[in-house]
């Protein structure tokens, strides 16, 4: 099976409200996550996660989490060259999140 490489935040949605076991790896810095945050996710800051790469499992579709999509992009490549094939970059990040599925959560 073929994991894709980006999921919209609508798709998203849908698998966490259809309880897929999902892993959402937010590489937000410290201050960003305290702003606002998807819930159920793990902070890891992108500088992060090389060191702390053993906390991730290789077994679930890990969701990678930004502001908009750029750092989550980088990351989920990285994850990918070190044979973490289920890391997929969410699209357009927590700001995509807040515009689309949760108009409650803060923007910045």
């Amino acid at each position: 099976m073929s994991v894709p490489f980006e999921i919209e935040v609508e798709e998203l949605d849908r698998r966490r409200k259809a309880g897929d076991d999902l892993f959402l790896l937010d590489v937000r810095e410290g201050w960003e996550h305290d702003l606002c945050v998807i819930d159920g996710s793990a902070l890891i800051p992108m500088h992060s996660v090389p060191g702390r790469v053993a906390e991730l499992p290789i077994d679930r579709d890990i969701i990678v989490v930004c502001h908009h999509g750029g750092r989550s992009a980088q990351v989920t490549m990285w994850l990918r060259s070190q044979g973490f094939d289920r890391a997929i970059n969410l699209d357009g990040g927590v700001d995509s999140w807040a515009r689309r599925i949760d108009p409650n959560m803060k923007v910045y």
